[in-house]
């Protein structure tokens, strides 16, 4: 890569390191530079990023000490926030000057990677007290360039040692590279960080509209009833209480929605059991019997498929035991990447030869036909055993988890 304009102090000759060792010493720095790429493309942890540069940079240079610091805009100041060597207590409390003056402070405030090999006969800056106090003889300060939207520098990466010796151009080269790679891993972190807060913002409005939208129809709901009381009209009161149940049902799915910890998701097993609690409470001389897998199904089949469980509990609370009370169960179910839904009662069961497709005047099961093609799904009707009606629902599956990874 180019060289980066650098300061240098007390540089070596080329003798500083041994040519037979220099090319093995080169290679494993190359070798640090591609594990660190690497490790940064697949952690999203911040700090875990910023200490294992710290780590790898240290032992590409074969010294004791490093650190990263960020500039801190309104102290004017440089801050520890990851390094190795330096004792407890000195990442994210410790501070060092950003002015012109401190080697760290001239690379921020240049650019320039700065390369001081005699800390102690240093006449160019002041030696910051923290290295002073560890006995640090030498050092390498580069930018750390953040890129992105005002390109505004993160801070400085440092290398420190306590050893006589010399630092080189070729090693203020392999920290900048370290640096390089640094600022595009910390500014993937600020983009990811900026997204996750737009659909955290986005999930709270959901959220916020899927509540409103609950409170609305629960007031529908309500206002059905009234009317459904009032009514002289047996069939009107009936339609009335059947249109409420219908819209009660579409409430409970927003309801899931908003308490949910999934946008746009709901658990099934969770609605269906809510769901069946409150057909339950308007049919209390039966039995509800239900159960569910633990699967996530989008909203855009849960208010179907709520829908639909509404209606056929209903038809069979109304139709399939004309001598008391009976058991009406409701199972769901993943087999082979689609949903199973069974409503079965233990009734008097169907007519022979009845078929949903024929005309009828029942609403009801005009309602079931259109909500079983809304979810591209099949309707089979069958004798329940050892009697009854059993319906089947089978419809496919949602893959939330894909959807979910967004977030």
């Amino acid at each position: 890569m180019p060289s980066e304009p650098r300061l240098v102090s007390g540089m070596a000759s080329d003798a500083s390191l041994d040519r037979q060792d220099e090319l093995p010493y080169r290679r494993r720095q190359q070798a640090l530079l591609r594990e660190f790429g690497t490790a940064a493309l697949q952690t999203r942890d911040f700090r875990q990023i910023l200490q294992h540069a710290a780590e790898l940079s240290a032992r590409g240079l074969g010294c004791s000490y490093a650190k990263v610091l960020e500039y801190l805009p309104d102290e004017k100041r440089l801050i520890v926030r990851a390094g190795i060597g330096w004792p407890a207590g000195t990442v994210d409390h410790v501070t060092l000057g950003a002015d012109i003056e401190s080697p760290a402070g001239f690379a921020y405030q240049t650019g320039q990677s700065v390369i001081s090999n005699h800390l102690q006969e240093e006449t160019r800056f002041r030696t910051p007290a923290l290295l002073a106090k560890h006995g640090i003889k030498r050092a390498i300060n580069v930018l750390i360039r953040r890129g992105g939207e005002g390109d505004v520098p993160f801070g400085v990466l440092e290398a420190d040692s306590h050893d006589p010796g010399q630092f080189d151009d070729a090693d203020a080269d392999f920290l900048a590279g370290f640096a390089g790679l640094l600022g595009i891993a910390i500014e993937r972190q600020h983009a990811d960080a900026k997204l996750q807060e737009a659909l955290e913002h986005e999930a709270l409005l959901t959220r916020e509209m899927s509540h409103r939208v609950k409170n609305s129809l629960t007031s529908v709901v309500g206002l059905l009833r009234v009317q459904a009381r009032g009514s002289d009209s047996v069939d009107v009161k009936h339609a009335l209480e059947n249109a409420a149940m219908r819209v009660a049902s579409i409430a409970e799915v927003h309801d899931h929605l908003w308490r949910g910890g999934k946008v746009g998701f709901v658990d099934l097993a969770d609605f269906v059991e809510h769901l069946c609690r409150n057909l339950q409470s308007s049919a209390p001389e039966h039995r509800l019997q239900y159960r569910s897998d633990p699967i996530v199904i989008s909203a855009d089949k849960a208010i179907p498929l709520g829908l639909l469980v509404n209606e056929l509990v209903t038809n069979a609370i109304k139709y399939a035991y004309v001598d008391g009370p009976g058991v009406i169960a409701v199972d769901a179910r993943e087999i082979d990447g689609h949903l199973l839904v069974e409503i079965s009662d233990q009734g008097a069961g169907l007519p022979d030869g009845f078929d949903i497709n024929q005309p009828r005047k029942s609403l009801g099961f005009r309602v079931v036909s259109g909500l079983v093609r809304q979810l591209m799904g099949e309707l089979t009707i069958s004798t329940n055993i050892p009697r009854g009606a059993l319906f089947t629902i089978r419809l496919p599956l949602d893959h939330p988890q894909q959807s979910l990874d967004a977030y």
